[in-house]
């Protein structure tokens, strides 16, 4: 349990009305003089009995201690006397200490008259403040210009094979495979894919098919010749043959 603190007047204990005393009558706390010190006590709390305030203990004891200090001083070895007096002006500057730092908390604190409805708006401070050695930022804009060349188009001499590439007909390769087997007759397979072309190749492969539906060619078992059909005055088809 903590103590009871017992108030009389306007002090709170026997160590503030000394401090009152001592700044009331300027006197020196680093160098009490305790004669005088006590007697303005005495004074003091007699004032307090004929007010009839009633007295804690406390007061009354540090009475007595006032009054042991300065018999001890005047004594033929007065070394107690000065420990004593030595403690009592340790309490109070201690107290002195006290009273300082909370009065300071005091002028700090708010309390009440400060009323916050939301968050404040701060100033932004975007100021960078990092610092890098000359290899990172190297490194840093080397990988800021590959992803920047990555979002451009692609050159146009990455189309060149593209656009450059000849154009083949499905009409012109049916014409050339007629003339072909016309004069002929019959045409190894493999002769007419002989291109490098792939536009050619590819018109190549839809004119015979077209030619086969068609039924103007025909195409051996083997699928080694094609042959070329001529129609008879009777309406039937006859396969040409070479030397035909």
């Amino acid at each position: 349990m903590s103590e009871l603190q017992f108030h009389v007047g306007d002090f709170d204990g026997p160590l503030d009305l000394l401090l009152h005393l001592i700044a009331k009558h300027k006197l020196n706390i680093c160098d009490i003089e305790i004669s005088a010190l006590l007697e303005q006590y005495l004074d003091a709390i007699g004032q307090m009995q004929q007010s009839d305030l009633e007295l804690a203990s406390e007061f009354l004891e540090m009475a007595a201690r006032l009054v042991y200090i300065k018999t001890a001083s005047l004594l033929p070895r007065p070394e107690e006397g000065e420990q004593l007096k030595a403690e009592l002006q340790g309490q109070l500057l201690e107290l002195t200490l006290c009273r300082q730092a909370a009065a300071e908390l005091a002028q700090r604190y708010l309390g009440n008259r400060v009323f916050v409805r939301g968050p404040s708006a701060l100033p932004a401070d975007l100021t960078y403040r990092g610092v890098h050695s000359p290899e990172e930022l190297l490194a840093a804009y080397r990988l800021a210009a590959g992803k920047a060349k990555r979002r451009l188009p692609p050159p146009a001499a990455a189309f060149s094979g593209i656009v450059s590439r000849r154009f083949v007909s499905v009409t012109t390769k049916i014409v050339y495979i007629l003339k072909k087997l016309y004069r002929t007759g019959a045409v190894s397979y493999e002769e007419f894919f002989r291109a490098s072309d792939r536009s050619e190749l590819v018109a190549t492969f839809l004119a015979m098919l077209e030619l086969m539906k068609s039924r103007r060619i025909t195409v051996s078992d083997d699928n080694r010749t094609v042959y070329f059909c001529r129609k008879q005055s009777g309406g039937n088809e006859e396969e040409g043959r070479t030397g035909a």
